[in-house]
């Protein structure tokens, strides 16, 4: 890098391949907890899927986002999801795989997929 306007440039760039979206009013908000304690259970590969699911679905109403520590370590990959008028979903020690449902059951179709939920996780 050789100026910031070089490096805006990238960052610009990479947002833009990553698929993170700005917020905006009526938005589902889907927030992957990405301090060290995520990561480390492994939240980047959760939020690739996320971002590459939603991506490939053209899905415009959703937000993508990272925040730090949520507070629930021992449940880590943490996702919480945000719909307009509903109460926030929790799901608790994802995977990719379990990503990909969440974004077909429940971001796509409506349906909870309860048994991810921190509800059941911890029962």
């Amino acid at each position: 890098m050789k100026s910031l306007a070089e490096l805006q440039a990238l960052r610009d760039s990479m947002k833009g391949k990553i698929g993170v979206r700005d917020d905006a009013e009526g938005n589902t908000r889907v927030v992957i907890g990405m301090a060290t304690c995520g990561i480390a259970a492994g939240a980047r590969p959760v939020l690739a899927a996320f971002t590459e699911e939603v991506s490939k679905r053209n899905l415009q109403n959703v937000t993508i986002a990272q925040t730090g520590c949520i507070g629930i370590c021992q449940y880590e990959p943490v996702v919480e999801v945000f719909e307009p008028g509903k109460e926030k979903v929790t799901y608790v020690k994802m995977t990719p795989e379990m990503a990909v449902k969440v974004v077909n059951e429940h971001l796509v179709n409506g349906n909870v997929v309860t048994e991810y939920t921190i509800g059941a996780k911890t029962k």
